[in-house]
């Protein structure tokens, strides 16, 4: 019969103890499992005890590790059973450790979710979309995502997404009215909001342009279009391809006549 000829409590480690059996080592336990199963000198130790001992000690090992990673930030279950599997624990370990992470609080996927959309809200400014994306690749299940997304109201979505659209409404104000309602839709869509929500916002946005604006943007964009064309194109086909350029960036038909007269009255003045 197997039987501990020594116990030692380990230098570097106070907290572990190392066991002996028949005066050869066997294996290490932290105090509280030597404590749980009353391992002690001459103790008996038969040996699928000494494998749920064993188990139990890579269980708070998975556990601790697990702490250890949650410490930084919050996590999802999922992301922590990859770490701990990454981590070479075996799989019941892991799903062991994982339990008692949820039977002790450090674990919640809902808490978890909340959070991270609230985060997003906040901080990322980022419409449903993009935050169902971000708990899906957290592992999250989609029964869960869809009912903390619920919580994220169109009037949040559309306050949210209007604070973003007025501020790039005033970045890009030497743009026109159509270059500038383009970045809005494209960065809203990037964040995750849906069409309905950036028509919204951008209905609400007074686009109106006076004369002086229109001639300093136009005079701004035309500029440099007029000098990279001068090496390719001449005459009409020149004027044809910086008419098309203008046009497809929201000027006026009367704007860009009265540049290209301008231009043209330049060069030949030269």
């Amino acid at each position: 019969m197997p039987i501990i000829t020594k116990i030692t409590r380990q230098k570097n480690n106070p907290e572990r103890y190392n066991i002996y059996i028949e005066e050869n080592y066997a294996f290490a336990v932290d105090e509280s499992l030597l404590i749980k199963y009353q391992l002690s000198k001459d103790k008996v130790l038969e040996d699928w005890e000494r494998d749920e001992i064993l188990f139990d000690d890579e269980v708070r090992k998975a556990f601790n590790k697990a702490l250890h990673f949650l410490s930084f930030r919050m996590r999802s279950e999922h992301e922590v059973k990859k770490k701990l599997i990454d981590a070479e624990y075996g799989e019941a370990v892991v799903l062991e450790a994982i339990q008692k992470l949820y039977q002790l609080g450090f674990l919640n996927d809902e808490s978890f979710s909340r959070a991270l959309l609230e985060t997003q809200k906040k901080t990322g400014k980022k419409g449903p979309r993009v935050i169902q994306q971000e708990l899906k690749k957290k592992g999250i299940k989609k029964s869960l995502q869809e009912e903390v997304l619920e919580t994220y109201t169109e009037e949040d979505q559309t306050q949210i997404a209007q604070g973003l659209a007025d501020k790039i409404a005033n970045q890009q104000s030497s743009n026109t009215p159509r270059q500038v309602k383009q970045k809005i839709q494209d960065t809203l869509l990037r964040k995750g909001y849906n069409y309905a929500i950036i028509s919204k916002v951008i209905a609400e946005i007074n686009f109106e342009t006076e004369t002086e604006e229109w001639e300093e943007m136009i005079a701004k964009q035309g500029d440099k279009i007029w000098r990279t064309t001068s090496s390719k194109y001449k005459g009409y086909d020149r004027v044809r391809r910086v008419k098309q350029a203008l046009y497809q960036k929201g000027f006026p038909s009367e704007q860009i006549d009265i540049f290209i007269e301008k231009k043209e009255l330049e060069e030949d003045g030269n």
